[in-house]
């Protein structure tokens, strides 16, 4: 990572304009786990960059007619090969948790990195994608000390009800953190 960017090497750099400043003084100090897939179950479609580019052809599949209008974004995606982009810097709000609280605290986007593995609430992750997450990880919590163990959470901890990511085939005991 650039510590004055917040961008990570070794990672694809591809800057979505969907991302604000975090508020003055607030520490990082959550991790929240996602997956996503567009459409549900296809992978490698190149439909993840162009939601978080705001350039999503909703006419282009039905399930996408939901997704018109949303601005969203995350700071990393993990393919199934285990490649990660990076859309935002660590250092700034990605748009990823909407509507969320962990331990009282509100608003999960203003203090959290978001991760998207690609899959579904329903798909088994590969074995690339936990060894791409566990580096990952890892050189995340380097850079940001306050994301301990128990504050890598799934967008489901942080949105019960709401979310259900990133689902019953991710094994949280492949994490070493």
């Amino acid at each position: 990572m650039t510590s004055l960017t917040g961008w990570f090497k070794g990672c694809q750099q591809c800057a979505s304009p969907n991302y604000n400043a975090r508020p003055d003084g607030v520490e990082i100090d959550l991790l929240v786990i996602h997956c996503i897939s567009l459409p549900e179950g296809q992978y490698g479609t190149g439909h993840i960059t162009d939601l978080f580019f705001n350039r999503l052809d909703c006419s282009a599949h039905p399930s996408f007619v939901d997704l018109r209008d949303l601005q969203v974004s995350c700071h990393f995606v993990i393919d199934r090969q285990g490649h990660t982009i990076q859309y935002v810097s660590t250092f700034d709000r990605a748009w990823h948790a909407g509507v969320s609280s962990f331990q009282g605290r509100k608003n999960c986007n203003d203090y959290a990195i978001g991760i998207e593995l690609e899959g579904t609430d329903q798909s088994v992750f590969t074995d690339q994608q936990y060894a791409g997450l566990n580096r990952l990880i890892a050189t995340i919590q380097q850079h940001h000390p306050a994301i301990t163990s128990s504050r890598i959470v799934g967008h489901s901890d942080i949105a019960p009800g709401r979310k259900t990511d990133p689902g019953v085939g991710f094994e949280w005991s492949r994490l070493n953190t």
